[in-house]
């Protein structure tokens, strides 16, 4: 298990209800895009916009399948990490659909948006 997967195991909470599950999850998705875009920025996806997201999910989907059917242990990233990637991925697509991926910037200033 890697840093970031153990750092929000040992932190999760025991939620009792499933939105409370939900917004467990949200808070990794979002420290995930926090992550990721202070390493990538906006570039990448500006470059490909839509069709670039479909594609990087596109991926990450044909390595779930990959794994499931196959019966292997991924190597990389665990499969749970390939899902939280696909869900940041749609939600970057809808920022991006609405115009707020291109023109917000970060609250938190990070390396690459400064």
């Amino acid at each position: 298990m890697n840093y970031f997967r153990l750092c929000y195991h040992n932190a999760m909470k025991n939620p009792k209800y499933l939105d409370e599950a939900f917004k467990e999850v949200n808070k990794e998705l979002l420290e995930m895009f926090r992550k990721k875009h202070k390493d990538y920025g906006k570039g990448n996806i500006l470059d490909m916009g839509e069709l670039g997201i479909s594609f990087r999910i596109s991926e990450k989907f044909n390595r779930i399948k990959h794994l499931l059917m196959s019966g292997k242990k991924p190597t990389n990233e665990s499969i749970e990490e390939s899902w939280i990637d696909i869900a940041v991925y749609a939600i970057i697509a809808v920022l991006l659909k609405r115009s707020w991926f291109k023109k917000l910037e970060m609250k938190e200033k990070t390396t690459s948006n400064r």
